[in-house]
């Protein structure tokens, strides 16, 4: 009975260590992007502006939560976990109401929200991107496939020295 028991008892602790042991993160295959959007985040400070011509033609106002407002005044690069910045991203429209009153074409809006974009700093859930997970919604829904949403951190990872952040902290 010994003989049995012992063998039985090494596979059952073999098992109960492989049940227990947490998976690895952001393993190949991994996503690499945020598939919801961070509550209140209307709510948060803005960092900047930003306005893209070409084909855009969009007015952006870049906010973020409390660690990474802290992380921008203080111009802490890496941002630190826990840090999340938001682009609220709007066409452009001119306004006719200021155009009149300053006798020429010169003014612009915000028009229709086009999307919102997240990157969401987790070094360990997002290590394979730089610490960063990326997302794009339309409409409050997750847009874009994963073909789509992995060309975020390749044009991000051009500026490593500035922690794949492009925007910077208007002061």
């Amino acid at each position: 009975m010994r003989l049995v028991a012992f063998p039985l008892v090494g596979v059952a602790t073999l098992a109960g260590v492989v049940a227990f042991t947490p998976p690895a993160t952001n393993q190949e295959g991994a996503p690499i992007f945020v598939t919801s959007i961070p509550p209140g985040y209307r709510d948060w400070r803005l960092i900047s502006v930003a306005h893209e011509e070409g084909n855009f033609h969009s007015f952006s106002a870049v906010l973020g939560n409390d660690l990474a407002i802290q992380a921008y005044r203080e111009g802490k690069v890496p941002f630190p976990d826990g840090a999340i910045i938001a682009a609220l991203h709007y066409r452009h429209v001119p306004s006719e109401e200021n155009n009149k009153v300053f006798g020429q074409d010169q003014s612009f809006v915000p028009g229709n929200p086009t999307n919102i974009q997240f990157m969401v700093k987790d070094t360990k859930k997002y290590a394979t991107t730089g610490g960063w997970g990326f997302a794009h919604f339309q409409d409050g829904k997750p847009s874009g496939d994963e073909t789509f949403m992995k060309t975020c951190f390749p044009c991000h990872n051009e500026i490593k020295a500035r922690d794949l952040v492009f925007t910077r902290y208007a002061q």
